[in-house]
């Protein structure tokens, strides 16, 4: 045990957790005195304002300890957030934290392998919203694009739906983590920024952060062939501080995305195209936005301005925060 007279307080930044044990990087002004990252566990059974929280901490939260010697501390407090990126836990139904104190949001998407899913880019999207995180679209392995791996019909729906994305405002970056096309562009844009990568299982979200700092070396998974489908490289989130700065919180692969933190009736207030018709429907904000005379929902829909599929995917997303979740959702 350490010397009670000599335990100081410190802070650090969590690089990533598991089962309440957490690896905590102390602030620089703390490493003359302390080498390398510390194991910290919390201080009491709960930590304060994090009891409705699937998890109490995440990478990219801010935490002071109690430090003596060695190579672990007590987690006595975590400071204020300025935002974080959460999804809603359905087993426990309660938000999971992913990322804490982020600048950007990366979503991570291909065209192919996995196949491209553009409702589940709708729900990352959306929780970047709530969380008032800017996001941008990540678009990988363009190097199979190149190679004719997508049936000519699929390409069109993909990219017709891309360029919605575009049309609403979201930027889209083109890359190949395999040839580098695309990288140091994308390096530019995060440079200083803590950042978060996020998206479906297999888009390569671990093999673009070893593209944007050769040697990093951080484990990779294949697709499985069988189900054309990404496996769980990353389990759990981790920030990973590259150079210039920079810092990237890779999350765990997700083939199912819940939204956190609005009600039903909030939904297209952070849907871009549908949010400035809130409330201008015939019968207000009651519409469901399906069958009533007067929506301008279905209204824009019709004219084009909402993508059809954009309005499906607002559908499905409705009915989950209105009923609870359905295995066939999206």
């Amino acid at each position: 045990m350490p010397d009670t007279d000599k335990i100081i307080t410190i802070s650090g930044l969590v690089l990533y957790g598991s089962k309440n044990i957490f690896a905590v990087r102390p602030d620089l002004k703390f490493q003359f005195m302390i080498q390398g990252d510390l194991e910290c566990r919390l201080k009491g059974k709960i930590l304060k304002n994090a009891d409705n929280f699937y998890n109490p901490l995440a990478p990219g939260d801010r935490v002071q300890i109690e430090y003596g010697s060695g190579s672990t501390g007590m987690i006595t407090a975590a400071e204020e957030r300025k935002n974080f990126f959460s999804r809603n836990n359905q087993k426990s139904n309660c938000p999971q934290i992913l990322a804490a104190n982020t600048d950007l949001a990366l979503c991570v998407t291909a065209r192919s392998s996995p196949p491209f899913r553009p409702r589940f880019l709708d729900r990352i999207l959306l929780q970047a919203e709530i969380a008032k995180i800017p996001a941008i679209i990540v678009c990988n392995k363009i190097d199979l694009d190149k190679n004719d791996m997508i049936y000519s019909e699929d390409l069109l729906d993909i990219n017709e739906r891309i360029e919605d994305f575009k049309r609403l405002g979201y930027e889209v970056i083109e890359v190949s983590a395999k040839t580098g096309e695309g990288i140091e562009s994308l390096y530019r844009l995060i440079t200083g920024k803590t950042v978060l990568l996020t998206g479906q299982s297999g888009t390569g979200k671990s093999s673009i952060i070893n593209a944007l700092q050769p040697g990093l070396k951080l484990k990779t998974g294949a697709i499985n062939e069988k189900y054309n489908r990404g496996s769980h490289t990353t389990t759990l989130g981790v920030l990973t501080e590259l150079q210039t700065g920079t810092r990237v919180i890779d999350t765990p692969g997700i083939r199912r995305f819940a939204p956190d933190g609005i009600k039903a009736e909030e939904l297209m207030l952070y849907m871009r195209e549908f949010a400035p018709l809130a409330g201008k429907c015939s019968f207000g904000l009651s519409c469901s936005h399906r069958t009533e005379p007067g929506c301008k929902i279905m209204e824009a829909v019709a004219a084009g301005a909402i993508h059809e599929d954009r309005y499906g995917s607002f559908l499905r997303i409705y009915d989950e925060l209105k009923n609870g979740y359905r295995k066939n959702d999206d």
